[in-house]
């Protein structure tokens, strides 16, 4: 029979309840009170004796089975949930420190992830971080907790100083390949044109059209004088500069979710991505299989049940066949 213990070491009390009653049965460590002269004394154990003792025993090691607890695995239950498996694209560019949006682009779009993550804890999220080159910064995910901590290490500068569109869509691309979900979504926050990278932005998306994947971008910003700090100069004043490359590339993005059958939005407020949120919410979602725990059969009872009934069954025996008593 394939089955397993819960608490092995547990069988060592009816070990010693077997002791116990070795003790008792063969009147171990009592005096006696009438001797016999060796001529009379029986040799061995009766057949009856012997039945009983082998009962009484049989019982002490269905209990101790019992008590180690015996169960058979069944297999593993299925939990389901309903989920959108949704990869969130963010721009590090430098452009992002611009402080049209307060405090500036790249803070407020991490304002805005937490703000989605919180609406919609049931779907699957995960982030790739981009600027000249492209990083996952956490796979498909759940915990709330964990996506939030993630967001808030981002910082700008270690990814290099380009906007790699195309290589981050691609990258998310292939992060949803493995979904199980029917609603796979790509949130592309950027506030740049593409200007780097190994394929384009419309390569990458044609990759997402193919494999059903749609693409929501959001233009951050769109001020056409929007400045970025440069540091202060010789006397303490902060410096700004005009964002070199201008201002978003809002053709570009909108051809990107129109060939994906997403849409596209410009983010100067926080109106927008609320727009963007509230779309996803519409879209259908899909079961997948939740890790879930494995069922047992539990068999103690029935071990315990047949000890007992052996045990009682020798005793009474002890008393009533045998005339035996304390």
């Amino acid at each position: 029979m394939n089955f397993e213990f819960q608490h092995i070491t547990y069988a060592l009390w009816a070990l010693v309840g077997l002791l116990f009653w070795l003790i008792s049965f063969f009147y171990w460590f009592r005096k006696a009170q009438l001797f016999l002269p060796k001529k009379y004394k029986k040799k061995g154990l009766p057949i009856l004796r012997t039945l009983v003792f082998a009962v009484g025993v049989a019982g002490w090691i269905y209990i101790a089975i019992a008590l180690a607890g015996p169960r058979r695995p069944l297999g593993m239950s299925k939990n389901t949930i309903d989920v959108n498996d949704i990869m969130i694209v963010l721009d590090l560019s430098r452009s992002m420190m611009a402080e049209d949006l307060k405090p500036n682009r790249v803070e407020a779009a991490k304002q805005k992830i937490k703000d989605f993550t919180a609406l919609f804890p049931k779907d699957r999220i995960g982030i790739v971080i981009f600027a000249e080159r492209v990083f996952t910064l956490l796979p498909l995910s759940t915990d709330l907790e964990l996506i939030n901590r993630m967001v808030d290490q981002i910082k700008l500068g270690p990814l290099g100083d380009g906007t790699n569109i195309g290589d981050a869509l691609a990258l998310a691309v292939g992060r949803l390949l493995q979904s199980q979900a029917k609603s796979k979504v790509i949130l592309l926050l950027t506030d740049g044109v593409s200007n780097v990278g190994t394929l384009t932005p419309l390569q990458a998306a044609e990759m997402a059209a193919t494999n059903k994947i749609k693409i929501y971008t959001v233009g951050i910003g769109g001020d056409k004088d929007a400045r970025i700090p440069v540091g202060p100069n010789m006397f303490g004043v902060q410096r700004y500069q005009v964002i070199p490359g201008g201002s978003v590339d809002a053709k570009g993005l909108k051809e990107i979710a129109d060939m994906t059958h997403g849409k596209a939005y410009m983010a100067s407020n926080n109106k927008a991505l609320q727009n963007v949120l509230t779309e996803i919410n519409q879209m259908e979602r899909t079961q997948i299989e939740h890790s879930g725990k494995v069922i047992y059969e539990e068999l103690y009872f029935k071990y315990l049940l047949i000890g007992m009934l052996l045990f009682i069954g020798a005793e009474l025996s002890r008393r009533l066949l045998l005339r035996e008593g304390p």
